[in-house]
């Protein structure tokens, strides 16, 4: 696969996921990850440890040696440290990657969005094994860049997405696959997030770095700013050079099955809006919506041409006729809302309680991947890690089927970053760009509100950005321009 990428052959690079779930009951009871031999246990290096990097390392800290561990803010992993006494400490994960390569086998990345690809990249190289947390990576580049490593390194990989191992997201599948609603003409779907600060001007009082944090590090190829509190350990999350807002941080989670149940590949046009759009910070509550062309059959179910649109803030969708009224369609934060000629189906965040609208509870072949028994997602990487790559299952998020997803879910970011064009954008998926951005068109985005109240009287006072060529913005966010030494860091995209 060259840069020059086929719609079909981007659909290879997910199919080729998608085929390790769509497989028989009766194979998976047999070969579904079974190790052939007691084998050494993974040595796992953690960078980012934090908050998620947390969380998944306690997942799978009864099947794997914890060794290593990596994180910018002491203070904020200073538990995870307890937790493991006897693995190494670094600030640097460039600094262990170096001393301790002979020491580990696998990666968990825990750590701001920005970061997840220049770690999980340099990784890969060396051979290791990854877990990364969701979003895969910020930008659409990235994201198939660690795809294509991933398969020319041949390594085990996971997005931390849990709800892909789960029976909820294998029963929905299985559902749409057996035709139990028909063919899927629209998807609307919707999250409760943010639950962090968005919609903030950027600050400008600088404070003091604490003692326990690296700040550049932190920053790593991020452009460089001063430090202020309100950026992290958490809260990162809604600033633009550091995260992807709500759609990033849950679209992993809710749109995973309609990425692989429907086959979805690359979206032909998006269109985003929000509340006020501010250069730094995400805004409160933003749409998007994408839509996909047809894609031929998957099993015997045709797959048309199909919208689906995105909401968060505390928008959501209409409900669906026939949905009995009082029912919540907040599941675990949100849900997915699939229309088909036959029937509705709802899928809650993380594949979570699926059911149909019309009551029916469908028998349907099990063709999703089931994860061993008693195995979680974490736990079935790591079986992925054991085994060879020439006969490996594939985990349920392996990078070939979560690289192509995340790209969708980053460009809907820029669908958002670019209404102010005020036009339906098209995507050329094969060359990761948009088509219909003339060379001299220009964008403002709004720097502060402004807005303030004097004497029961209303001031409007808006600041914008100076007019930015909107070809060459958008083309920075699809592809990073990393801040040195970072940049010479990335390996190059596999041809």
């Amino acid at each position: 696969m060259d840069n020059k990428m086929s719609r079909a052959d981007f659909l290879k690079l997910s199919a080729a996921g998608l085929a390790t779930l769509a497989v028989s009951s009766n194979a998976m009871a047999s070969e579904g990850g079974k190790k052939e031999k007691k084998q050494a246990r993974i040595r796992v290096a953690g960078v980012g440890i934090g908050g998620r990097g947390a969380g998944v390392l306690k997942d799978i800290e009864n099947d794997c040696d914890i060794v290593l561990l990596c994180d910018t803010d002491h203070k904020y992993a200073e538990n995870t440290f307890k937790r493991y006494p006897n693995a190494k400490v670094y600030w640097d994960w460039r600094e262990m990657f170096e001393k301790e390569k002979d020491n580990f086998d696998a990666v968990v990345v825990g750590t701001p969005d920005h970061t997840h690809c220049i770690i999980a990249a340099n990784a890969i190289v060396m051979g290791k094994h990854v877990y990364c947390e969701k979003p895969l990576t910020h930008t659409v580049y990235e994201s198939r860049l660690l795809a294509k490593l991933a398969e020319k390194y041949g390594v085990a990989t996971q997005m931390g997405n849990q709800g892909a191992s789960g029976e909820g997201t294998a029963l929905a599948c299985d559902w749409i696959w057996n035709g139990e609603i028909g063919e899927v003409y629209k998807v609307e779907s919707f999250t409760d997030r943010p639950i962090w600060p968005q919609g903030l001007p950027k600050p400008t009082r600088v404070d003091a770095v604490p003692d326990t944090l690296n700040w550049d590090l932190f920053l790593g190829p991020a452009p460089y700013r001063d430090y202020n509190e309100i950026y992290q350990p958490w809260n990162w999350r809604g600033w633009w050079d550091f995260g992807t807002g709500a759609l990033g941080d849950m679209a992993c989670h809710i749109l995973h099955v309609p990425f692989v149940a429907l086959n979805l590949g690359s979206p032909s046009t998006v269109q985003g809006s929000s509340t006020s759009l501010l250069t730094d910070c995400c805004p409160n509550a933003q749409m998007v919506k994408y839509t996909f062309p047809e894609r031929g059959r998957i099993y015997s179910q045709w797959l048309p041409e199909v919208e689906l649109t995105w909401y968060d803030g505390g928008i959501k969708p209409n409900r669906p006729e026939g949905l009995e009224p009082g029912k919540n369609l907040n599941i675990n934060g949100g849900c997915s809302i699939f229309y088909g000629t036959r029937d509705t189906l709802v899928v809650g965040t993380y594949g979570n309680q699926p059911f149909l609208v019309s009551g029916r509870v469908p028998d349907a072949p099990k063709r999703y991947r089931r994860v061993p028994e008693g195995m979680n997602h974490g736990q079935d990487w790591l079986r992925a890690c054991q085994e060879k790559a020439e006969n490996r299952v594939k985990s349920n998020s392996d990078f070939s089927i979560c690289g192509p997803f995340n790209e969708m879910v980053v460009m809907g970011v820029l669908g958002v970053r670019l209404q102010s064009l005020n036009k339906v954008l098209e995507w050329d998926g094969k060359n990761m760009r948009f088509t219909n951005i003339g060379p001299d068109e220009t964008i403002r985005i709004m720097v502060e509100d402004g807005f303030s109240i004097t004497d029961g009287h209303p001031t409007f006072n808006k600041t914008y950005t100076d007019p930015m060529n909107a070809l060459e913005f958008a083309n920075k966010m699809i592809k990073h321009e990393y801040r040195e030494p970072w940049g010479k860091l990335l390996p190059e995209m596999p041809m």
